[in-house]
């Protein structure tokens, strides 16, 4: 019986990516594979099948990959939240820490009704800083996140335990040790 692939087989790993000493998970060879991207987009959404969930909301960009099809798959629509300038109608915007400076990510500002409850998704969990940002913004707009769902999580970055402060439950599909 041959072997069957884990998720952890299908993300690559790049050395020094974007800078040295950092070791990149590519997961662009995960959605490449039909078989692979199929067992994330079920494994993602699985702790949240059964649950009242009216949106998915994807973090740009390889969370629009992944929640696009988690709310596929859930039958629920999907809400882009996006890097600033980049959605065409009113928006509200939130700021947020990145290692190496801010920036800021934007809703439409009637892309959540109050009440709503929503799946954050996005490609890879490090220090928080993206997720907390787009939870700030669903919240803003009168959403509750009923949790946030990763491929990849770097435990290392704290980004895990940031949320889990914040009260989110978080589900990811593998950890990598260090950065």
């Amino acid at each position: 019986m041959p072997h069957r692939k884990a998720i952890r087989d299908y993300i690559r790993t790049i050395a020094d990516f974007p800078k040295e000493g950092i070791q990149f998970r590519d997961v662009t060879t995960l959605f490449q594979d039909a078989r692979g991207f199929r067992m994330a987009v079920d494994q993602l959404l699985h702790p949240f099948a059964g649950e009242a969930i009216d949106k998915v909301a994807g973090l740009e960009a390889r969370g629009f990959i992944l929640g696009g099809a988690v709310a596929h798959q859930l039958i629920r629509g999907f809400v882009p939240i996006r890097k600033k300038g980049k959605l065409p109608w009113k928006t509200i915007s939130q700021e947020y820490k990145l290692e190496y400076g801010e920036a800021v990510l934007e809703i439409h500002e009637d892309a959540i009704q109050p009440g709503e409850k929503v799946l954050i998704v996005d490609d890879l969990l490090a220090t928080g800083g993206t997720a907390e940002a787009g939870i700030r913004l669903v919240e803003r707009l009168g959403g509750e996140v009923v949790g946030c769902a990763f491929v990849v999580d770097l435990p290392d970055l704290g980004g895990r335990e940031l949320l889990q402060k914040m009260g989110m439950r978080v589900h990811a599909l593998v950890e990598f040790e260090g950065e």
